[in-house]
């Protein structure tokens, strides 16, 4: 990375104008050098902000596939938070193509959804924060990323969430939800669930997935990926119930709720 390009304290400081005398490919490079940086002040605090309010605004077209591209290519880097990172980015091109119809191929937008489904369910850091890298979030940034996911990719809308349910499901893991991962989980469901055209059979059908993985649970403390999956589904008929502040609740809303009331009666078996 070129440390001269951007004077970044100071354009933070400015509330992050564009630097109009760096090319955009340079800046692509400056940002995605940045943005596996273990600094969380140059990853999320320049870069990431930076590189969302660009993308936003439309500065980084020219380089929208170029920056998916560099962030699936992370999915495999040895640095958690290159890792983390990267389905935030993927989140800010998908959205700013969902805005720009053409903006983001279709083809592009598939390979990357190919990258990021064999990543998300099997990250084995899923913790949120930590105390030297600042915010890692894989399963909330995957979580917003698959909601991104269902607007370009309508098609992958049943296969969206399966993938969440194998995310929230997994059993490899020994960090219990603590930074409300249970709810950004829940809030990509609502959105995926909101696509048009899904049949009933298709919002509840995932859910069965899930109630495999609890099948046979018995006495004894609750082990962490099952506590993460019933957080999840109480999360998610929270909002289910409530609906979304600027979509309210989805179609077979009423059906998806019943299912997940189903499956929390394993642990709460004195609910109604």
């Amino acid at each position: 990375m070129c440390a001269d390009l951007v004077d970044w304290p100071s354009v933070a400081a400015d509330g992050f104008p564009l630097p109009e005398a760096v090319p955009a490919s340079q800046l692509a490079d400056e940002l995605a050098a940045m943005l596996i940086s273990p600094d969380p002040e140059i990853r999320d605090d320049y870069a990431y902000t930076a590189a969302a309010r660009w993308i936003r605004e439309g500065h980084l077209d020219a380089v929208l596939e170029t920056l998916g591209d560099i962030s699936t290519s992370r999915f495999s880097h040895p640095a958690v938070q290159a890792r983390t990172f990267a389905p935030l980015i993927l989140c800010s091109v998908l959205t700013r193509g969902h805005t720009v119809p053409g903006l983001v191929p279709k083809e592009a937008a598939e390979r990357w959804y190919a990258e990021f489904s064999a990543w998300y369910p099997v990250e084995r850091d899923t913790r949120g924060w930590d105390d030297s890298l600042g915010w890692l979030h894989a399963v909330a940034h995957g979580a917003d990323a698959a909601a991104a996911f269902a607007r370009a990719l309508p098609d992958r809308r049943t296969a969206l969430l399966e993938l969440c349910a194998r995310r929230m499901t997994a059993p490899q893991t020994d960090y219990r939800y603590a930074q409300l991962e249970d709810a950004r989980l829940a809030r990509a469901l609502m959105r995926i669930l909101q696509a048009p055209g899904l049949k009933r059979e298709q919002a509840t059908g995932w859910l069965t997935a899930v109630a495999q993985a609890l099948d046979g649970g018995g006495p004894g403390p609750v082990p962490i990926w099952a506590f993460n999956t019933f957080a999840t589904l109480q999360s998610l008929h929270l909002h289910l119930v409530r609906g979304l502040a600027d979509e309210d609740v989805p179609p077979h809303a009423e059906a998806v709720a019943a299912h997940v009331a189903d499956l929390l009666r394993l642990p709460y078996y004195w609910l109604a």
